[in-house]
């Protein structure tokens, strides 16, 4: 259904805690269902865990204990911090879950009974920790180690099945070529369509000396390789391959948010096991960057990680909203990020000094000129004006930049408003107003203009600040639920309005 936004994030592999990357990738997600939930289109955002494969057999075995146990352990971590963050994700999908099996096991049967698994051998060079064979070229041309962790490349050799890739590339590549809005940012796009372009092989999917995983249905003695196992997570949890798949029909296709070193599986094998199954493509697949801290890779010897431990406490400190304005505003989406605190601070204090300063001193000086009612405004000045039209620009930009993944304006957009908002009533001096009666119209205009570019402001971080914006909104007396995210930023208060009293929404960090 056209009207309909369903989004993802990846599943993550629960052989550890989460860190930053993730946090980011979960965020983004939530800050985009949010927006598109506040513009009444019926939504659904998933999230889970990716529980199978060599590296959580590895991991099991060196702590003694079973992968079962591994999973269940480090699972409930990932589940548990999305709900301590607040993120609003209608469903977490493990891929041990029976409803994710026996869908899966059904999708297999169907690829075998088209042709498109066959049994086959393989010799090369694998990468434990990405679980991709990596051609004899690139191995070397790595010196035999992984190009994402650095780790030794292994040596492998064994039968396998296969997933006939090759004979869907041609329709991926010409897919991607007519769809310039498929695969972002743009840079991206044309590295996986250059890599295609060189020929793609055929792709290995189950091995037979590895327990830990779901069982080939025709051949119990192997078990799936993760790569049909994990991204059919996204439309098994929609209900695919069962009884009731009332939101697959609903929901499908979707949006998929991933972090950059996984765009090759997402836009090449993803697509060709949807062609396989008569499936239509995603409608976006966004590759978003790394983080590092303070200019250098993040590292345990460095005491640069920011970890679960370091975001609670930021968190803490300063709120939740002002974590993910930070994640949201570091960088353009799709360009690699940088953790610093000093860059933290200065968002906080755009929060606090900007939009926080604007929402004070407007419900201040209504509250204290006009006994908290909103006074009509009677524009007359090109001042006046100026901020009219900044006010009303804000509504397409948002729309635009959500639309575009420009997440980096649609955090910083409002702020650019408010900081206009407080130029506006810096130069009007309302306080120099309100000692002249006859200046009383224009002090009613000064003030309703500001409280419109407040309102406007806040409502349109909503998505990112879910809290802290619905707080200022409350202050302004603004019913949330009565209307869509676009008519909550273009319509105006009305004269007469009834506002509360303001409190601050960044209290200063001592």
């Amino acid at each position: 259904m056209s009207n309909t936004f369903y989004i993802t994030t990846p599943i993550y592999y629960p052989n550890g805690e989460p860190h930053l990357g993730s946090v980011y990738t979960t965020v983004i997600c939530d800050a985009v269902a949010r927006y598109h939930r506040l513009q009444g289109e019926p939504t659904y955002f998933l999230t889970g865990t990716d529980e199978h494969g060599q590296k959580i057999a590895k991991t099991a075995e060196a702590e003694g204990i079973a992968p079962q146990a591994l999973v269940d352990r480090y699972s409930s971590i990932f589940e548990n911090l999305w709900k301590e963050l607040k993120i609003s994700n209608d469903d977490f999908l493990r891929t041990t879950q029976a409803r994710h099996k026996d869908a899966v096991t059904k999708i297999v049967e169907k690829m075998v009974n088209k042709g498109d698994i066959y049994l086959g051998s393989y010799e090369g060079w694998y990468d434990e920790g990405q679980e991709q064979f990596v051609t004899e070229t690139e191995a070397k041309n790595s010196e035999y180690k992984s190009v994402i962790s650095g780790k030794p490349l292994t040596r492998y050799k064994e039968p396998t099945y296969f997933f006939r890739l090759s004979k869907y590339v041609p329709a991926v590549i010409s897919y991607i070529e007519q769809h310039d809005d498929f695969l972002l940012p743009q840079n991206r796009r044309n590295e996986v369509l250059s890599k295609l372009r060189e020929g793609v092989a055929d792709l290995s999917v189950s091995r037979a000396t590895l327990k830990w995983g779901i069982a080939m249905p025709h051949d119990p003695s192997h078990v799936l390789y993760v790569w049909i196992d994990a991204l059919t997570n996204y439309i098994t949890a929609l209900g695919y391959g069962t009884a009731d798949d009332s939101l697959f029909k609903k929901f499908w296709p979707g949006t998929h948010v991933i972090g950059k070193d996984i765009l090759w599986f997402h836009a090449v094998y993803w697509p060709a096991m949807l062609l396989s199954l008569d499936l239509p493509f995603p409608k976006q697949i966004a590759a978003h960057g790394w983080w590092t801290a303070d200019g250098k890779k993040m590292s345990k010897s460095l005491g640069n990680v920011i970890d679960l431990n370091k975001i609670r406490a930021v968190s803490t400190a300063h709120s939740l909203d002002a974590v993910r304005y930070y994640l949201l505003r570091a960088a353009p989406f799709g360009s690699d990020l940088d953790w610093s605190e000093q860059d933290f601070s200065r968002s906080f204090n755009e929060l606090a000094n900007v939009l926080g300063n604007l929402l004070n001193r407007t419900l201040n000086m209504i509250n204290k000129y006009r006994s908290g009612v909103l006074p009509a405004a009677k524009p007359s000045e090109p001042i006046d004006h100026d901020l009219i039209t900044r006010t009303r620009q804000l509504t397409g930009a948002i729309s635009n930049a959500y639309a575009n993944w420009q997440l980096q304006d649609a955090a910083l957009l409002p702020i650019e408003l408010a900081r206009a908002a407080n130029g506006y009533i810096d130069a009007t001096r309302p306080f120099s107003l309100a000692k002249d009666p006859a200046q009383s119209e224009r002090l009613d205009t000064v003030l309703n203009l500001s409280a419109q570019a407040t309102k406007t402001a806040l409502a349109a971080l909503l998505p990112i600040l879910p809290e802290k914006a619905a707080a200022g909104l409350q202050q302004l007396n603004v019913d949330l639920n009565a209307k869509p995210l676009s008519q909550l930023l273009s319509d105006d208060l009305p004269t007469g309005h009834q506002m509360n009293p303001g409190t601050p929404l960044f209290p200063r960090v001592v």
